[in-house]
């Protein structure tokens, strides 16, 4: 992989990929709308786009070539159709990050749980999926698109929660503030399993996946699971603190949990794991990131 196109790159596990392409010398080229500032310089090339206004995609990607695309921020299968009809001809492989959302609820979910050839749907803009139901179905016609009318080899990457300190959305962090400032917390069911990766290590897999030429799809994630009261323990112990738990059948919005799930969902990586990916331990990535939040404001 000499050069790489990132739809997105400016933030959490999207940065993070940008910046491995740059340490292994590949040529980068980034397409955003432009509204996030990034610390790239001019080691990157920059495109301008918004994509959901094909005209904006057209203008910016025609008669350009890549070997590898990286897709972070397509959320309708329109969005994927518009970028694969300009690339046609111009790319070696497309790389697309989808989710565990892909899959029904439940526990260490494998790539053969869902098959997206098998999945109908219809052509729909990315406003017209809405909530977590319409988040699982515009990832799910997205894959579906893309396995069926996509001219050169795709992987689909389907990660769980994923964690950093550079998770802009700060959801661990809530849930570490709340319990050191003693502020309930809500959730469906505390025995629940969750799964999860690091952004580092999401980015790894996504570099790793294009430079290996690994196509299909692949399951990300740390080894195994937790749940929400393996969690809020470690919590606990990291914070000297209890926590105001409770378990209710329709949390209240403001004091939900943002792992809260109404049933079990992680993945089980072990295919990428058996091609000779390591994603390290839930403990070794989860136990330092909630020191850290336990330690700083």
């Amino acid at each position: 992989m000499k050069s790489a196109l990132v739809l997105g790159g400016t933030m959490f596990f999207g940065k993070r990929l940008v910046q491995l392409l740059i340490d292994r010398g590949v040529e980068v080229t980034i397409a955003t709308r432009g509204k996030t500032e990034d610390s790239f310089g001019d080691v990157v090339k920059r495109i301008s786009l918004d994509r959901t206004i094909k005209e904006t995609i057209q203008q910016g990607l025609q008669g350009l070539n890549w070997d590898v695309v990286y897709d972070q921020t397509a959320y309708s299968p329109i969005e994927v159709k518009d970028v694969i009809d300009v690339l046609k001809g111009h790319v070696d492989q497309y790389i697309f990050t989808s989710t565990m959302a892909v899959y029904d609820h439940g526990l260490q979910r494998k790539e053969e749980d869902f098959i997206s050839n098998n999945f109908n749907y219809e052509l729909r803009e990315r406003s017209q999926y809405i909530g977590i139901s319409g988040y699982q179905e515009a990832k799910r016609a997205c894959e579906a698109y893309l396995t069926r009318y996509s001219t050169v080899p795709v992987s689909f990457v389907r990660f769980p929660l994923v964690v950093g300190t550079d998770d802009y959305t700060n959801r661990l962090k809530v849930i570490v503030d709340r319990v050191k400032n003693n502020q309930e917390i809500h959730v469906y069911n505390l025995d629940l399993g969750l799964g999860f990766i690091s952004s580092e290590k999401a980015a790894e897999l996504l570099y790793w996946l294009g430079q290996t030429k690994q196509v299909g799809a692949w399951n990300g994630a740390l080894d195994g699971y937790w749940t929400h009261r393996k969690l809020i323990e470690e919590i606990e112990e990291a914070t000297g603190r209890g926590a105001l738990v409770k378990e209710m059948e329709q949390p209240l919005p403001e004091t939900t949990s943002p792992y809260a799930m109404a049933a079990d969902w992680s993945v089980d990586a072990e295919k990428a794991r058996l091609a000779g990916f390591k994603f390290g331990t839930i403990e070794s990535v989860l136990r330092p990131l909630i020191e850290h939040y336990a330690n700083n404001d």
